[in-house]
């Protein structure tokens, strides 16, 4: 194996746990107000509420470029460079708040403005996103 393919595989390992922690947060915050409206999900519940209900949508995106990031990783030959390109590409796309953009950006900046953590785990996201890339 050549650094080269270690480092995409250290990075792509990198991204996904980064990404699995903000996306947790993320998702606790919108599981957060939408309780707040429809009463506490039971675990069974909350996972049908996130594979239909609208309010969770915006946060799809996030789940498939983790499940993508696991796919590559899962295969026989060594990530592509131009898979990981992709991949970091799209992480910066998805940590991109914009409070006049679509959906998923302005979701992203509202819960940067409100939930704390979401804040550090995009920090930590950023801080990977600015290392050296194979």
């Amino acid at each position: 194996m050549t650094d080269e393919v270690r480092q995409a595989e250290t990075l792509l390992k990198d991204l996904r746990t980064a990404l699995l922690r903000l996306h947790k947060v993320l998702l606790d915050w919108e599981r957060s107000g939408y309780e707040r409206i429809h009463g506490r999900q039971s675990s069974h519940d909350l996972l049908q509420v996130l594979l239909s209900d609208p309010q969770f949508a915006w946060l799809r995106p996030m789940s498939q470029l983790i499940v993508r990031i696991d796919e590559i990783l899962s295969e026989k030959t060594p990530p592509m460079r131009n898979d990981v390109e992709a991949v970091v590409s799209e992480v910066r796309s998805l940590t991109s708040p914009n409070e006049t953009g679509n959906v998923y950006e302005r979701r992203y900046d509202m819960a940067l403005q409100e939930q704390p953590d979401a804040v550090f785990a995009h920090r930590d996201l950023i801080k990977l996103l600015k290392g050296p890339h194979p």
